[in-house]
C-alpha cells in the first residue's frame, strides 16, 4: 500500500465510524494494521477482488455459540462508537450483518471450530476511497 492509499483508508475509516482516534499503519506491501488509539483492532489486507477486509478475532464471545448482543457491545467498544450495530441474518446462522447507523458495512463470520472467535469482513471498494472531500487538504 502506498502512502496515498493509507491516507485514504485512514480518512475513510475515521468518517465511516465517526471516530477520529482510528488510524491505519502500513505493515507490508499489501497490508496495514488498524488502530483505535493505541489498541490494534485488526488488519487490512488487499485481496484479489481489490477490496480490503478488516479482520478481527473476538475473544469474549460465548462458548455456547455467538451471542449477538455481546458481539454488538464488543464492536462498539473496539471501534469506540455507539453507531455500530450487529444484526442477525434471517437465513444464515454462520454470520451476522454489521451496520453503522443505517449503512450496511460488512459481515461478521462466526468460527465453526472456535465459538469464541469471529472474523469481521469490511469490504472497501476503490470508489469508497475516491469520494470527493475524503482527504481534506
Amino acid at each position: 500500500m502506498d502512502v496515498g492509499e493509507v491516507k485514504k483508508l485512514d480518512a475513510y475509516l475515521k468518517r465511516l465510524f465517526g471516530n477520529a482516534r482510528i488510524h491505519v499503519v502500513p505493515t507490508k506491501a499489501d497490508s496495514a494494521d488498524v488502530f483505535v488509539g493505541a489498541e490494534r483492532v485488526g488488519t487490512l489486507a488487499l485481496d484479489e477482488d481489490e477490496e480490503d477486509d478488516v479482520k478481527i478475532t473476538l475473544g469474549d464471545a460465548s462458548t455456547a455459540g455467538p451471542d449477538i448482543k455481546k458481539l454488538d457491545a464488543y464492536l462498539k467498544r473496539k471501534f469506540d462508537t455507539e453507531r455500530i450495530r450487529v444484526v442477525p441474518r434471517l437465513r444464515k446462522k454462520d454470520s451476522a450483518e454489521v451496520y453503522v447507523g443505517d449503512e450496511y458495512i460488512g459481515v461478521l463470520f462466526f468460527d465453526e471450530k472456535d465459538a469464541r472467535s469471529s472474523v469481521f469482513e469490511l469490504p472497501i471498494l476503490a470508489l469508497d476511497l475516491d469520494e470527493p472531500g475524503l482527504l481534506k487538504e
